[in-house]
């Protein structure tokens, strides 16, 4: 069998799933790859969703807004990281901007329930990520115009497998691109075919190492057949992990950096971080 019909397919089945529950096409074209992020997506969630604070940037640098916006934005995540950013926003000449916004503990403030609402949850195929070449990611999704997850998908049928989709990580994705920068963007990678999910969140060439993300079965590795009796045991990493409400809960309250210092024996201090995908 050809792609067309197997690793093609897979891709249509998860995008079609979360297309139904929420999510939004995002152009690969709208992709700045300098910068790993969609601009324009992210400049109209601002602007939307906090009109004052874009007006008062406007009357400042007039047309330049957009570009001064894109520009601290992308100096703050690659300073604090994405993670730290979607939770907590970042300055813009002394001005705080949100880049999403998550549920609230309760529906009291329907202002705070409408701008969680506003949040555009994007999936893109065939992200052509690279300034130096032409490569694609299969899948990536993305919040409000910034990657957060990327996946490679393999079918069995095609002879290849989850194996296979880890080696193309290790081998054919620079952790040196701007997308795959530990932290500064993308937040999670998953390796993933009809049967076994994978994932990594320190993409480091051949040294990358993987974590099992599977539900196990019958107290072993692996997962269960899926109970409606479809072909993707899988199923759950886009029908439940990536749904909307779900991933954006991981996003505020369950993603950890966790950071650790330690002495070497000549007594020079040494910091460890570690993305704890949960």
């Amino acid at each position: 069998m050809t792609r067309q019909t197997t690793e093609a397919a897979f891709e249509t089945v998860i995008e079609t799933h979360l297309l139904a529950n929420g999510y939004e096409l995002e152009d690969r074209d709208g992709f700045d790859r300098e910068r790993a992020i969609f601009p324009e997506t992210v400049l109209a969630f601002i602007r939307n969703t906090q009109p004052n604070e874009w007006a008062k940037l406007e009357a400042l640098h007039g047309e330049r807004t957009g570009e001064q916006i894109i520009n601290d934005l992308c100096k703050w995540m690659d300073a604090n990281g994405s993670l730290a950013t979607l939770r907590h926003g970042f300055k813009c000449y002394g001005r705080t901007l949100r880049v999403a916004f998550f549920k609230a503990a309760h529906e009291l403030n329907p202002e705070l329930e409408e701008r969680y609402k506003a949040n555009r949850m994007g999936i893109t195929r065939q992200l052509r990520f690279s300034t130096r070449s032409e490569k694609s990611l299969d899948v990536t999704i993305s919040l409000n115009g910034i990657p957060v997850a990327t996946a490679e998908l393999k079918n069995p049928l095609t002879e290849q497998t989850v194996d296979n989709a880890q080696r193309q990580y290790r081998q054919d994705r620079d952790p040196r691109e701007p997308l795959f920068e530990f932290k500064r963007r993308t937040l999670v990678h998953f390796a993933v075919d009809t049967e076994a999910v994978f994932m990594t969140t320190r993409p480091a060439g051949k040294a990358t190492y993987f974590l099992p993300f599977n539900k196990g079965h019958e107290g072993g590795a692996g997962n269960p057949p899926d109970p409606a009796g479809r072909a993707y045991r899988t199923a759950y990493l886009w029908e439940e992990v990536l749904q909307r409400d779900s991933i954006l809960d991981l996003l505020a309250r369950f993603l950890h950096l966790q950071i650790e210092e330690k002495r070497t024996d000549e007594g020079k201090r040494i910091k460890k971080e570690t993305m704890i995908f949960p």
